[in-house]
């Protein structure tokens, strides 16, 4: 299937939306890991940014701060919290994902000092008492936001707002279905660039550009791909390595990204407790290799969705650097391949477009040794 230009991917950090929004007086918040619970913030009235570069090259001044051995995307974001890219912002939610974006959190908090500042400390495993730890640290985040922003985030708000994003992972799902269709009508490029374009807009506008693309696909004929493939790894918003796979006769029908099928993992019924609800449902739906004892649950979840898709093929592409994806790539391979499917890894370095070719030959020595490509 070719790649198809029917999505316009975000081509600034500033969007015309972001800026129409900051126009009317609104607030925004940028966060950058799916553990952060944007119901909180939308229910505020707040708009939720997820930190993106974009394929930004330039590091220059990111790396006065951070290692050259530090993941570069982390550096990319870094660099434009730095040259003043980023200053539309109302503030930061810093998360324990990974070491590599903490301390790009900590030196941008250091540079820049911005107004409103909140570490949201999230678990590393799923249990009881790191629940209940993670049902504290949702109820900080909503005071520290109420506190500092002069609005009330009500029990009722929160349920509207998450009521909302129910509608939205379920749109979401069903985007996904068009493209694990026999006949895809949906490129794995147009998701994620959906993706992308959804984590700097209100969950509601959101859903309206989902319900839309979806309708106008779903009666649509597709193409059988040269090769069916799934995308796994660490957070990507370069759209342009997903195009690259498709340009070579290959379709990514699934993926396991953070950009992707896991920011919309969360289900949760709307009675109860909205903030111990939240807490559940994220702690419980990290497929992420930070959750040190969540193996096995994140590799039943990446083989499920291999296997309703129809994969033939898993390609693991994470940044250079990135320790929780190196080593968790090493037992996916083993548990995938004992399984039948074959498996890719690739480590990059993000924003490089001189690895663009060297990529491209590894990718098309995989399709033909699965039987795909061009």
């Amino acid at each position: 299937m070719s790649v198809s230009p029917g999505v316009q991917e975000q081509a600034s950090i500033l969007t015309d939306y972001v800026a129409g929004w900051k126009d009317i007086g609104g607030k925004v918040l940028a966060y950058s890991c799916v553990a952060t619970s944007v119901e909180i913030l939308e229910a505020a009235g707040i708009l939720p940014y997820r930190l993106k570069a974009l394929g930004n090259p330039d590091t220059y001044l990111a790396d006065g701060e951070l290692s050259l051995l530090n993941c570069s995307f982390c550096r990319s974001c870094l660099q434009l919290g730095m040259d003043g890219t980023y200053d539309f912002l109302d503030g930061l939610i810093e998360t324990n994902g990974c070491d590599h974006m903490r301390v790009m959190f900590e030196n941008w908090q250091r540079v820049k000092e911005p107004e409103f500042f909140h570490y949201l400390k999230v678990p590393h495993f799923f249990r009881d008492d790191s629940l209940e730890y993670f049902e504290g640290e949702l109820a900080l985040l909503r005071d520290a936001i109420s506190e500092h922003f002069s609005v009330e985030v009500s029990d009722e708000d929160l349920l509207g707002a998450m009521k909302t994003q129910n509608e939205v992972r379920s749109k979401y799902r069903e985007l996904c279905s068009l493209r694990e269709r026999e006949k895809p009508v949906v490129t794995g490029s147009e998701v994620l660039a959906l993706v992308v374009n959804g984590s700097s807009v209100r969950a509601k506008d959101y859903l309206e550009e989902l319900s839309r693309f979806v309708e106008e696909r779903k009666d649509a004929t597709g193409e059988t791909p040269g090769a069916r493939l799934m995308l796994c790894g660490a957070a990507t918003d370069e759209v342009v390595w997903f195009e690259e796979i498709e340009r070579l006769g290959g379709l990514i029908v699934a993926d396991a990204q953070c950009f992707g099928a896991r920011a919309f993992c969360q289900e949760y019924d709307l009675g109860g407790n909205p903030i111990h609800t939240l807490a559940e449902s994220y702690l419980s739906n990290l497929y992420c290799p930070r959750m040190y004892t969540e193996y096995p649950k994140r590799r039943d979840f990446i083989m499920d969705t291999a296997r309703r898709a129809n994969v033939e093929g898993v390609v693991v592409l994470y940044n250079k650097f990135c320790d929780l994806h190196g080593v968790d790539a090493v037992l996916l391979r083993r548990d995938l391949q004992e399984e039948g499917i074959p498996v890719l890894i690739l480590e990059k370095e993000y924003s490089a477009k001189a690895d663009i070719g060297r990529v491209r030959t590894r990718i098309q020595a995989f399709m033909e040794k699965i039987g795909g490509g061009a």
